[in-house]
């Protein structure tokens, strides 16, 4: 079912449109037991539909044009985060604390790159900042109790299960029954008027603003591909949380970042949303409602917006106040036990969940675009990497997509898929966007800089 035929669906396009699609194939490209090239080269192929089809809208094409998806470059971009090099060094990835674990009765996996998601950990489990000492706490319980403790104390700590044992689980529940991507209209407000622009290069949200307010991965790939397209992407972030120093630079590109308290700058704040033409928004749902940050609030103050909302384990369900990140949402599903052995867990060949759902929201947003300019409305769209990774383990025989196929060459590497950029934060080796249509634009039109080093202000 990872086929693009379904994930054109849930945006809401017209099944006409896939006969432009052409996708080149390569063996070896994100090897796994699941079906991660299929999803990705799907996610990606989905979002770059979407943008060809609002760059022909927006150019006065007769045509959409042709969408060309290649597993080699979709393969590099999905591993965009190990790809980097900043001056020649690789950022570090992980923390030592963020990792597998075994406990009395199976495995559980714990997320503690931000400082304060690592206090919040120790403190549940009363142990100080030693791995050994950390084994020791956790081998002592049982998974659950650890996943349970841990959450209570606001710590992120995911036990073991089984593709089974979550369907069986009410939030896995929960997520299975909803849609790929939500999709819901708030208000009447008027169609949406946009610039016409030209055919090459074709940049389908030129002129549009975006207000970034997502962090690490999933919707910092989205943004960065509306940055890709034309956008102005402005990201901001609380002044007392800054973004790690490699996520920030792979997820920058295009982009502007600004450091901005939302509770003691609201007036900055609401002079950018008046402003903005899309929000994006990937904290857990709830988080921010406290800052008029709702999908109805922002309607109320700035109707004919676009919602984006992205978050972990979806809005709903026991689960659905829930911080959480890639590694852990393929521990609660399944997926870490069908990658791995009896012996150890194991994990995708990329944060496929992260940077598939991050390209599903671009398009979301893509087509919402598309639709405001006949429907009009406060559109809002809604994804969760749960019902991403409930999309990819739930094999079998879908539709036969309407794209042609070309065979290429083994994946050999990402080298043909990396290019080299100067920057203000040094010389950067970064993956290439994957997102390919005739008239396309190959490279971002600024490098990214300093975490939070740009005022608060539209260009």
């Amino acid at each position: 079912m990872t086929d693009l035929s379904f994930a054109w669906s849930a945006l809401g396009g017209d099944p006409a449109l896939l006969s432009r699609v052409t996708t080149v194939q390569r063996e070896g490209a994100l090897a796994a037991r699941l079906p991660v090239r299929e999803l990705a080269r799907t996610c990606v192929c989905a979002c770059a539909l979407a943008a060809a089809e609002l760059g022909a809208l927006r150019a006065g094409l007769a045509a959409v044009p042709a969408v060309r998806g290649d597993d080699g470059a979709v393969a590099t971009a999905f591993t965009s985060e190990r790809q980097l090099r900043v001056d020649g060094n690789a950022p570090v990835s992980f923390a030592p604390l963020s990792r597998f674990w075994r406990t009395a009765d199976g495995w559980v996996r714990t997320h503690a790159n931000y400082p304060h998601h690592r206090e919040l950990l120790l403190r549940a489990l009363e142990a100080p900042d030693d791995v050994d000492r950390v084994a020791s706490a956790l081998a002592e319980r049982s998974a659950r109790e650890v996943e349970e403790a841990v959450y209570a104390a606001g710590g992120l700590a995911v036990a073991l299960r089984t593709p089974e044992e979550w369907a069986a689980h009410e939030q896995g529940a929960a997520v299975a029954a909803r849609p790929l991507v939500e999709r819901e209209r708030l208000d009447e407000a008027h169609a949406r008027v946009l610039a016409p622009v030209p055919s090459a290069p074709l940049l389908p949200t030129a002129g549009l603003r975006v207000l970034d307010l997502t962090r690490v991965l999933a919707g910092p790939v989205a943004t960065r591909t509306l940055a890709l397209l034309g956008a102005d992407v402005l990201r901001v972030d609380a002044p007392d949380h800054p973004e790690e120093a490699g996520l920030h630079a792979d997820t920058g590109f295009g982009k502007r970042s600004a450091a901005l308290d939302l509770a003691a700058d609201r007036a900055a704040f609401e002079e950018l949303l008046a402003a903005a033409d899309v929000v994006v928004t990937g904290y857990r749902p709830g988080a921010l409602d406290r800052f008029g940050l709702s999908a109805e609030a922002l309607a109320e103050r700035r109707p004919g917006l676009v919602v984006a909302q992205l978050s972990a384990w979806g809005a709903y369900g026991p689960w659905g106040g829930r911080r959480g990140f890639d590694s852990l949402v393929q521990v609660a599903t399944g997926i870490a036990a069908i990658e791995g052995s009896p012996e150890q867990p194991g994990a995708l060949p990329a944060q496929a969940l992260d940077h598939g759902t991050g390209y599903l929201l671009a398009a979301a947003v893509l087509r919402a675009l598309t639709e405001q300019t006949t429907e009009g409305g406060t559109q809002v769209v809604r994804l969760a990497l749960a019902r991403t990774a409930s999309w990819l383990t739930r094999t079998g025989t879908g539709p036969v997509p309407a794209t042609d196929t070309v065979q290429g060459s083994a994946y050999d590497g990402p080298g043909p898929w990396l290019g080299e950029t100067t920057s203000r934060i040094g010389r950067l080796r970064h993956a290439r966007t994957p997102v390919s249509f005739t008239g396309a634009p190959s490279d971002w039109s600024r490098p990214p800089g300093p975490w939070g080093a740009d005022a608060p202000r539209w260009t």
